[in-house]
């Protein structure tokens, strides 16, 4: 093969995916499939919540059990967490943004100084926030197996400010930034991927410190210097 049959086909190679990520782009922001959510998000806003953050919860489930090595007993990340998380998405998480944000943004609707913003990011982190975290932390000790008030209530307890802490970090961040660049109709797509990926990170560490408590328990049980096999505690 020549030289210039070579680069010849290495431009046209560079030409075709140059242009094949013009058009994904093109669908994902230009006339396409963001525009399509919006419209749907316009129409039925709601019911595209609820779709979105359902979607969102299962993925969310199995990439932090991918992360953290979490496997279920059949050695698969596909655990029965993960159609619960589906329906925590569907029927809890997302009515409640959907009221919650709803006020927030009624409250504030119009006012652009800097005070009414200030204002806005303040409700969201000591109003909003709390009762979102308290939530789901309640829902996530339910998914787990918690059934006594007592069991729930020690779940919400512990877990509480450490998830708060997140959300005072990034939850002015990513309020300020949407202020700042994104117009309102978009807020719920972007809230949802911020969501996503601080739901995704606090659900791995959860499941880290799980795996790592069972882990001492089954030495402890097996004697130092033991070995144990990863089949046994997950």
């Amino acid at each position: 093969m020549s030289a210039k049959f070579q680069d010849e086909a290495v431009t046209s190679l560079r030409q075709d995916t140059k242009e094949l990520v013009h058009k994904v782009g093109e669908r994902l922001t230009g006339g396409g499939y963001l525009n399509l959510y919006l419209r749907q998000l316009q129409q039925n806003p709601l019911r595209t919540k609820m779709l979105t953050s359902g979607v969102l919860s299962g993925l969310q489930e199995i990439l932090a059990s991918w992360i953290a090595h979490d496997v279920s007993k059949n050695g698969h990340y596909l655990s029965p967490r993960v159609p619960k998380m589906v329906l925590y998405g569907m029927f809890i998480s997302a009515p409640l943004g959907h009221f919650l944000i709803g006020i927030l943004q009624k409250v504030f609707a119009g006012r652009t100084s800097l005070k009414a913003k200030v204002l806005q990011i303040l409700a969201s982190n000591l109003l909003v926030s709390p009762v979102q975290n308290a939530v789901y932390l309640t829902s996530m000790a339910v998914i787990a197996g918690a059934r006594t008030i007592h069991q729930v209530r020690a779940t919400v307890r512990a877990g509480f400010m450490p998830v708060m802490k997140v959300s005072w970090v990034t939850s002015p961040i990513a309020l300020a930034f949407a202020q700042k660049f994104l117009p309102e109709h978009t807020w719920v797509p972007f809230f949802n991927i911020v969501g996503f990926v601080i739901g995704t990170y606090v659900n791995t560490h959860t499941k880290k410190k799980r795996l790592e408590a069972l882990r001492k328990r089954y030495d402890q049980r097996r004697g130092p210097g033991s070995e144990y096999d990863k089949g046994d505690y997950r």
